[in-house]
């Protein structure tokens, strides 16, 4: 009886908060409003709402685990929507997406993850294009962390080293890198941008072929361009940008990986510049500060002022366009 009570409250409040974009329809605004999470909210947050993605290992800070912490009130939510929050990737959403939208996927995570911490829609179905998620159960212990992903194969059987396999090469772009050990010092991890089956940023050639790596458009744009005559100072440059800029920019600096094209704005193609469309003191500056209403981060409190010329140097020289347009 008391679940039926702050279910029926809960709704009356969700209808007093949609009432105001036209909405009459709770339980349908918060389907519209899981769909919209769904497809832009779940790479960061999480697809249960608890912010354990691979993204997320790589923003400070972290993104919000609407799970944990004092309860969030959809209008809260919607404030952030619309607002962004300043010092964090969080941008608003505003002209991205309508009100409307931001007000349904408000009182989605209210509902799902702030009251209910449900585990949202199982998305491994047929209709997501699962058709026999069973084939990739001996990948379930380390997307679940019941295994740890750096733990020695010694330790594992044949089936559990097959699991990891299977893990490493079609799971672990949305199940992040599940539970290790050992984390390793900060900044070691090499991009990671969608499942390229082994592939790394420098391999030449195309990556091993499977159902989505083997046929991406996007593995081309992860392959470390060749520069010849790059100064000491451009080298650093390089080593600097392919192990923390890649991730956004591509390796080639286009853009056009993965995470670059899923971003809202997406992420610059430093290859459309030239020295006089981004001076050198305002490529330094924006590396530094940011850039404002996008995800590009300060890293000024990542990077020393030398490293920070030196990735501004190698962006120059590798990306750049010489043509003076």
């Amino acid at each position: 009886m008391k679940r039926r009570a702050a279910l029926a409250s809960w709704f009356g409040l969700a209808a007093a908060l949609l009432a105001g974009c036209g909405v009459r329809d709770p339980a349908a605004q918060i389907e519209a409003g899981r769909a919209v999470y769904n497809y832009r909210c779940y790479f960061c947050h999480g697809y249960s709402g608890d912010a354990k993605t691979l993204a997320a290992t790589y923003l400070e800070p972290k993104p919000r685990d609407f799970t944990q912490g004092p309860p969030l009130q959809a209008a809260a939510i919607l404030a952030t929507l619309q607002q962004g929050r300043e010092g964090t990737a969080m941008k608003s959403f505003t002209g991205v997406i309508s009100a409307d939208e931001m007000a349904a996927v408000a009182a989605f995570v209210e509902h799902e993850f702030v009251r209910r911490k449900a585990p949202n829609t199982a998305y491994h179905t047929a209709e997501n294009g699962w058709p026999d998620r069973q084939r990739y159960a001996i990948a379930n212990p380390f997307a679940t962390g019941t295994i740890a992903l750096d733990a020695p194969l010694e330790q594992l059987d044949a089936q559990q080293r097959r699991g990891r396999t299977l893990f490493l090469e079609a799971c672990i772009s949305c199940h992040d890198r599940a539970r290790v050990a050992d984390e390793g010092p900060a900044w070691s991890s090499r991009p990671l941008s969608y499942p390229r089956m082994g592939f790394q940023p420098g391999d030449y050639g195309p990556p091993k072929p499977d159902a989505v790596s083997g046929a991406s458009v996007y593995a081309q744009h992860d392959i470390v361009p060749v520069i010849e005559g790059l100064t000491p100072l451009e080298k650093r440059g390089e080593a600097l940008f392919q192990a923390n800029c890649a991730f956004c920019h591509g390796a080639d600096g286009t853009g056009k990986n993965w995470i670059g094209q899923f971003m809202e704005p997406k992420a610059r193609d430093l290859t459309l510049y030239t020295r006089q469309s981004m001076p050198a003191t305002r490529l330094r500056e924006t590396i530094r500060e940011g850039l404002d209403g996008t995800s590009m981060p300060a890293w000024k409190d990542v990077l020393q002022p030398a490293e920070v010329d030196a990735v501004a140097a190698y962006v120059a020289r590798a990306f750049f366009r010489r043509d003076g347009r």
